[in-house]
């Protein structure tokens, strides 16, 4: 992964989501088929705060394939103490990327009554993982062999607000940041703005590419999460595609990854539920 943002080729990476339990085979299964297609796989962390399976043994299982796992870590449900000792561990294990997120409250999961943590905020965090790499915990202690992570964060391309997202862009580069993967773009021209105002800070940024199974899951999308707009074009789309939809959100994931692929320097695809047409989406978007 670090290799190939460095040389400046284009870089695809993959996201899954661990089981709600411990069955495994089918995520396996399909990373299997996309060795050597794609440069980084991303582990989500109890994403929508729903609980799964962790992200570092999946990261591991993957690792032992033949892929490069980017371990997601969220604020949410550790505390500075646990998230260091995480990270140790996750070098041990040959986890060499980190996405640093916030992570959603607890009232949006499953688990509506756990108590939150946030100890430190996914800026902290990325800090927090830059003092690893120079070999010492949050506190100055010394570490005993020093971790060696590259640093991702988050960002929304199509928010409202460009200043603050700006903003916060630039305070999570000086925290340690090497690379951005966005949240989902429906938007190119939008994402062009976006890319064209970040260009000075020489980061990579790989674009979120998110896979539309239905017009129900866009709607669910425009009504309740921020910085992400489905236009009413590719709604009419999708509905129009009936029991046909997650085929046309696939030709809607293709044309969307070639309109932005002038732009940035990469995309994440994200399929959620619809991993299964991951081998699709990357040879239709002639991606490897």
């Amino acid at each position: 992964m670090r290799e190939v943002l460095d040389e400046g080729r284009f870089a695809v990476t993959i996201e899954y989501n661990p089981p709600k339990g411990t069955n495994i085979v089918g995520i396996l299964e399909n990373a299997k088929r996309l060795v050597g297609r794609v440069h980084g796989v991303n582990v989500t962390d109890n994403t929508a705060a729903v609980v799964r399976a962790g992200s570092l043994p999946v990261c591991r299982l993957l690792y032992e394939m033949g892929h490069d796992p980017v371990m997601q870590l969220t604020c949410r449900d550790r505390n500075r103490i646990a998230m260091q000792s995480d990270l140790m561990g996750a070098h041990m294990l040959g986890i060499r990327n980190i996405l640093c997120l916030t992570g959603d409250y607890p009232t949006v999961g499953d688990h509506k009554e756990a108590k939150p943590v946030y100890d430190l905020d996914s800026v902290q965090v990325m800090q927090m993982v830059r003092g690893l790499n120079e070999g010492r915990d949050l506190t100055g202690h010394k570490l005993d062999g020093a971790t060696e992570f590259t640093i991702a964060a988050a960002a929304t391309p199509e928010a409202d607000l460009v200043g603050p997202v700006l903003m916060k862009f630039e305070v999570k580069i000086k925290a340690g940041a090497e690379f951005f993967q966005t949240q989902a773009v429906y938007n190119p021209e939008l994402f062009a703005s976006f890319m064209k105002a970040v260009r000075p800070f020489k980061v990579k940024v790989l674009a979120g590419i998110l896979l539309l199974r239905n017009v129900k899951m866009a709607e669910f999308m425009n009504a309740n999460i921020p910085g992400m707009a489905v236009p009413q074009v590719m709604l009419d789309e999708l509905r129009a595609a009936g029991d046909k939809s997650e085929d046309a959100g696939v030709e809607i994931a293709v044309r969307t990854i070639k309109a932005v692929r002038p732009h940035c320097d990469g995309v994440h695809i994200m399929a959620i539920k619809g991993i299964h047409r991951l081998e699709e989406i990357i040879t239709k978007a002639e991606l490897g």
